[in-house]
């Protein structure tokens, strides 16, 4: 595993379920092309495959 996951989101929340709007929050994610860079850990990885659909993700 990396240490380091860079998450970009791909795909408007406009439409999206409220809890998937919320986990892109949460992400830290507002617009798209936006990228961010996170810790690699279960709590992390358990968000990014609630919105994948949403995201790309590459590790770091």
């Amino acid at each position: 595993m990396a240490n380091k996951l860079k998450i970009t989101l791909v795909k408007s929340t406009i439409g999206a379920k409220p809890k998937h709007r919320k986990t892109i929050e949460a992400l830290g994610l507002r617009k798209i092309r936006q990228t961010v860079e996170k810790l690699d850990n279960p709590q992390m990885r358990g968000m990014i495959d609630k919105v994948s659909h949403m995201v790309e993700v590459e590790e770091i």
